[in-house]
């Protein structure tokens, strides 16, 4: 089976540089997050998250998700 290599569209590139974007805004925030909240906030290793966080989409959002301890009231 061979497959032809086509170039991407002006919005296919457009949509690509977009989401690209947003993922490396993504994996910053949860970064600089980890990176200034207090060991004692986080669940698990600041160690373990950072690796986590390499993982793209699925690293964040797991960190904002679970990686970190909120109040009960």
């Amino acid at each position: 089976m061979t497959h032809t290599k086509r170039e991407l569209t002006p919005p296919e590139k457009v949509g690509s540089a977009i989401l690209g974007l947003l993922q490396v805004t993504f994996a910053f925030l949860a970064a600089w997050d980890l990176w200034h909240r207090p060991e004692e906030t986080v669940r698990g290793s600041k160690w373990a998250w950072g690796a986590a966080l390499l993982v793209n989409w699925i690293g964040p959002a797991s960190y904002f998700l679970f990686g970190i301890k909120h109040e009960r009231r």
